[in-house]
């Protein structure tokens, strides 16, 4: 399964501030463990993070990427049938 988590360039374009529409909460956890991933490995390639840090200690980025799925945070879409299929013949 192939996961789009969506991220704006800056905090001017967010996308969750144009009025879209937010994806379900996540209830399957498989579904939670796939997104925090995606948005760890973004984390991993220096995207910023968008939690206010509570304490001085250091997190692992999972952890980060974890915590900012839990919050609602991060929005993703998941593929059409199309896209993970490709066309029809």
């Amino acid at each position: 399964m192939l996961l789009f988590p969506l991220m704006a360039q800056n905090p001017e374009q967010d996308p969750r501030d144009a009025g879209q529409t937010h994806p379900a909460p996540i209830t399957s956890r498989f579904l939670f463990v796939d997104v925090a991933a995606q948005r760890a490995k973004q984390l991993r390639r220096g995207a910023v993070v968008r939690l206010e840090r509570q304490s001085h200690a250091p997190h692992k980025l999972e952890r980060v990427a974890m915590e900012e799925v839990r919050s609602g945070l991060i929005d993703y879409t998941l593929p059409t049938r199309l896209e993970q299929f490709g066309k029809a013949q």
